[in-house]
């Protein structure tokens, strides 16, 4: 028998914040943020640990990238048949500008990759290193 989800105002207010932005990527600090601006009192644990359920529920994706000081997490839904897509990171190594990105065609590199190298991608992890438009243009 299934356990029964316990749900408390700050699960639900995270939950309706998270479908708002499906498919982009927020971190914890963003998160706090958007409680902070509609008033309710929401602790860093509190947030972490909400996320936590909800990723071993298969709702959010989270997202760590080497280098960085936080987590992005991105909700992809209750579905099992949903059209969510594996999202790849670029890093900016002049700012750290941090771009996700969900593209066909890196998709077809990591079949690529899997198909003619034996090598499977982990999209979860894997960063393109390279230097962001804005830096570029300030160069």
């Amino acid at each position: 028998m299934a356990k029964a989800r316990y749900k408390t105002k700050q699960m639900t207010e995270l939950h309706t914040f998270l479908q708002s932005v499906q498919g982009q990527h927020v971190t914890v600090q963003e998160i706090r943020e958007y409680f902070k601006d509609r008033e309710i009192a929401v602790g860093t644990t509190t947030i972490y640990r909400q996320l936590e359920k909800m990723i071993k529920e298969g709702l959010v994706e989270k997202y760590v990238v080497e280098g960085t000081n936080s987590a992005c997490f991105e909700y992809i839904g209750e579905s099992e048949t949903s059209d969510y897509e594996s999202c790849y990171h670029c890093k900016c190594e002049k700012c750290g500008k941090l771009i996700h990105i969900q593209c066909n065609e890196i998709e077809c590199l990591s079949r690529h990759m899997t198909e003619h190298h034996d090598f499977q991608l982990d999209p979860k992890r894997t960063v393109f290193y390279g230097i962001c438009n804005e830096c570029r243009k300030n160069t």
